[in-house]
């Protein structure tokens, strides 16, 4: 009689138990070059960072080199860890806070707001241990769940339309369309109209081939401009732990470390939400996959950026960039965090990509990022409404969490008041709650 032999199970590679690379259905290149358009598309925070963050008083010099080392050091984690696509950095948004808000709207010292930066990260690691960001994810309905990606779909098409000069500020209506005719609103029409053609012949790394080529057009019309192309990384010294606790128990430091705690997480969940949906990684119930991991490298890293001397570290809504070009696991976010090692010594070269030419990726991505809304039941206004103003205030308010919190409000505030008590639960309503005190009182 035969013996039945036991095949014994494969072993897991090297990739696969760093980064939870899928050597059956995903590719090295892919998650590389997934890495890399990521970086490209969030590679402005290097130059926009510093100079924000420089009107306070801070060296310009050593923020660059903050935002550089900050930005490795999360995306590692989430890398490594979480194994996930996603890259972080010091955060839009959170960094005109800590500067225009909090130093020089309320006076205080860059110090001090580093310290803020500081306890918000504490305070995230402790709620991401408790499980409370994932209870907070997992309170909001499916429809919102599906609502928040397509709405950060319309936000970075927002982004990326002004970054490359298609949309531009009016006073008379807010916001109005640029010079498409010469200079950034051009080159960005030219990238857009080359990226779709890639997009459409799905051409392997079109995203990237756009951002790279629109770039090099960008040369002889004098918009994209080296001025170099090594440099070694600028000290961190001048902004390196220097924080200020003789505040710590102040109304003002609770006042501003809440106002970070809110804005971050609701930024970093929506994110998060949005686009782990839109790249089918959840669970059976619909959930994005080791969320718990993904929260506590993004305080981790608010953390070290308040050490080396920047503000709050989050994950970005970029990265939706790289899981369009195929990013499924830890080595797409490793691959971004190479990327910023280098930009470390090659400052000049990466800086030097314009607006204009991550316009068309994320322009691109943007429309990527809108199928969710055929999840959301349109001829259910008790869902649609709510959903709707989750996904228009996103781009309205230039703000993820705003479209969140007030999409939640709606939601629990209307099928309350229309007898739909069933579909809300007591959690949701403590959030309703906390949502309308955070806009009074912050």
């Amino acid at each position: 009689m035969a013996e039945t032999q036991v095949k014994a199970p494969e072993k897991k590679g090297w990739l696969t138990k760093l980064f939870g690379f899928d050597g059956s259905k995903m590719k090295v290149s892919t998650e590389i070059i997934a890495g890399i358009t990521t970086f490209l598309a969030m590679s402005y925070i290097l130059a926009v960072n510093p100079s924000i963050l420089g009107d306070t008083g801070m060296d310009k010099n050593a923020l660059f080199t903050a935002t550089a080392v900050a930005s490795i050091f999360a995306t590692l984690v989430m890398a490594l860890y979480a194994k996930l696509p996603f890259a972080l950095a010091p955060g839009m948004g959170l960094n005109a806070f800590f500067c225009y808000t909090v130093c020089i709207g309320m006076g205080y010292s860059w110090q001090f707001a580093l310290t803020a930066v500081l306890i918000e990260g504490l305070i995230f690691v402790i709620l991401t241990l408790t499980n409370v960001r994932e209870a907070i994810v997992n309170a909001l309905p499916k429809s919102m769940r599906s609502a928040i990606g397509a709405g950060i779909g319309l936000f970075i098409a927002l982004i990326g339309l002004k970054g490359g000069g298609i949309v531009v500020d009016s006073p008379a209506t807010l916001v109005d369309l640029g010079t498409l005719t010469s200079g950034p609103g051009l080159l960005s029409v030219i990238g857009l109209i080359l990226t779709g053609i890639l997009v459409i012949l799905n051409v392997p790394g079109a995203l990237l081939i756009g951002i790279i080529v629109t770039a090099v057009i960008g040369i002889p019309m004098g918009i994209t401009k080296f001025s170099g192309f090594v440099s070694a990384p600028p000290s961190l010294s001048p902004i390196f732990c220097k924080f200020d606790f003789s505040q710590v128990f102040s109304l003002d430091m609770l006042v501003v470390v809440f106002t970070f705690l809110f804005v971050d997480m609701f930024d970093t969940i929506g994110t998060l939400v949005g686009v782990t949906t839109k790249a089918d990684m959840v669970d059976e119930k619909g959930k994005p996959i080791r969320l718990n991991q993904a929260f506590l490298a993004d305080a981790l890293g608010t953390m070290a950026g308040s050490c080396l001397g920047t503000s709050t570290v989050t994950t970005y809504v970029e990265s939706a960039s790289g899981v369009a070009q195929g990013g499924r696991s830890g080595l797409t976010a490793a691959s971004t965090a190479a990327c910023f090692v280098l930009a470390l010594f090659f400052a000049p070269v990466f800086t030097a990509i314009p607006g204009s030419a991550v316009c068309p990726a994320l322009v691109i991505v943007g429309l990527f990022m809108l199928s969710p809304i055929k999840n959301i039941p349109l001829d259910d206004f008790s869902e649609a409404i709510p959903a709707y103003l989750t996904m228009i205030l996103m781009p309205m308010t230039y703000s993820i969490s705003h479209g969140i919190l007030i999409g939640l409000i709606a939601y629990v505030v209307l099928n309350l008041c229309t007898g739909k008590k069933s579909k809300v639960s007591w959690f949701m309503i403590v959030l309703a709650i906390l949502f309308v005190l955070k806009y009074i009182f912050l």
